[in-house]
């Protein structure tokens, strides 16, 4: 794929795939801590055959990055996720999948066939790394070789966010989508232990078929935000868009106890927004606090009619849902006005108040959509600090990891991968944590380039 050309904007530059399989051992600048030891795992998308012509960045087939990082050293790894579909395809020696499942586009070869790609998040939890993606279930892959081992069963689908509770290990997530027929508004809500093993899982309706792309948990609850970004079959088959920016549906956030049925949902209800993560919510004297990032309008997906807005970044907001109170509507605030997506926080206060947040923040420098700086905001006294990259260059979603187990929050260091465009690769960037604006302590030069890729996390060499 390298050095071709092409007009898909997902297919160039730092998006085009890498299809090597390579490991190597990462020449050092500065020095990693001592402390510093175990795995940052990466994935996102990155396509075995040349795709469709209706190819999305979200969808292609996933990849996995890994840095084992001990003694001072860091060995750099990639692998294919091998899906059902990834094998078919390799199979076969070319494409048989249509980006959007659109029957008309597909090979014979490949209909009815699974066509799951596990390209958005990586994470460990029961004693697995597991690959996830928005519609299938979770893949387990070996913590070490990254090779895959196969499907994990969590009674189905497992969407790309799940949520580790802090204090039980439990791993509560969710399923948008979850039924045969093709963009139905059926929602699942799961529960495994802190084994790995699935304890509960219901489903419910949302006011319609939504890109439910993430949710929110607290200590005791849990929400779902349905924001109008709309799935739609007829549409799809008709020639539109699969997914569309469809303002005039309304937002909505589902909240439910943790321990009640879901049955029980109660529907909160505000302006057409959107939201691809949230940072984290919390509690806080009778109501629910959220911190995300909003966008006005859906980035990267037209409206109904195939138009395209302009591509607005996101910007920390603050949600506030008032449990006690008639009104069942959302308040919302803008908190920092620093544009950025991939926002990050000490996860040992998931579900709690927090203090310390990261992302990876837009300086605009460049007129796209392209982190390129890391921000930190001390949520205590406002203050905001941010390392710049050189223009051009760009960096991954930052990931938060803790001196120790019992480090106060926040105190700890901040990894993330960074794409130098003048020299065409990439580095492993390593940072103190609350001063972030001083610069990598550490970096690890990989000699070629890393895609860009969606989540990542640290597994600690203590499991």
């Amino acid at each position: 794929m390298d050095g071709s050309v092409t007009t898909n904007p997902f297919l160039r530059g730092n998006y085009a795939p890498v299809r090597s399989e390579d490991d190597f051992e990462l020449k050092i600048t500065g020095e990693i801590p001592a402390g510093l030891a175990g795995s940052l795992y990466r994935t996102g998308p990155n396509p075995q055959f040349e795709p469709d012509s209706d190819y999305h960045w979200f969808v292609g087939d996933g990849m996995v990055h890994g840095f084992h990082v001990d003694a001072g050293k860091v060995r750099y790894l990639n692998r294919y996720v091998r899906t059902p579909k990834w094998k078919l395809e390799n199979e076969h020696g070319r494409r048989l999948f249509n980006t959007w499942g659109d029957p008309r586009k597909t090979d014979p070869l490949a209909m009815g066939q699974d066509g799951g790609v596990a390209n958005t998040n990586i994470l460990w939890h029961g004693g697995k790394l597991l690959a996830l993606e928005e519609a299938h279930p979770a893949t387990a892959m070996d913590p070490i070789t990254l090779e895959t081992t196969g499907y994990v069963d969590l009674g189905g689908k497992v969407t790309a966010h799940p949520k580790i509770d802090p204090d039980t290990g439990e791993m509560v997530f969710f399923a948008y989508m979850d039924e045969a027929m093709p963009f139905s508004n059926k929602v699942s809500y799961g529960v495994a232990d802190a084994a790995g093993r699935l304890v509960r899982r219901e489903t419910f309706e949302a006011p319609y078929c939504s890109m439910i792309h993430d949710f929110l948990v607290t200590e005791h609850y849990v929400l779902f935000p349905v924001l109008p970004l709309t799935g739609d079959f007829a549409r799809a088959m008709a020639g539109g868009p699969a997914f569309a920016w469809e303002p005039d549906k309304g937002a909505y956030v589902g909240v439910m106890r943790r321990d009640a049925s879901v049955d029980t949902i109660r529907w909160f209800h505000t302006e057409a927004n959107y939201v691809f993560h949230p940072m984290n919510a919390w509690e806080e004297d009778g109501r629910i606090v959220a911190d995300v990032m909003q966008y006005e309008r859906a980035p990267l997906f037209p409206d109904v009619n195939g138009e395209r807005g302009d591509n607005a970044a996101a910007r920390m907001a603050r949600w506030t849902f008032d449990l006690s109170g008639a009104s069942d509507h959302i308040k919302r605030d803008y908190i920092d006005d620093l544009p950025g997506e991939f926002p990050r926080f000490d996860e040992r206060r998931a579900g709690l108040s927090y203090r310390h947040g990261w992302w990876a923040g837009q300086t605009a420098r460049n007129g796209e959509i392209r982190p390129d700086a890391i921000a930190h905001l001390d949520l205590a006294t406002g203050k905001r600090s941010v390392f710049e990259l050189p223009f051009g260059d760009a960096t991954s979603e930052p990931v938060f990891v803790p001196r120790s187990a019992s480090a106060e929050e926040g105190d700890g260091w901040l990894l993330a991968v960074a794409y130098r465009a003048p020299v065409d690769r990439s580095e492993l960037l390593v940072f103190e944590a609350q001063d972030v604006a001083a610069g990598p302590i550490a970096t690890a030069q990989v000699p070629r380039r890393v895609p860009f890729g969606f989540h990542g996390n640290w597994r600690s060499a203590q499991g």
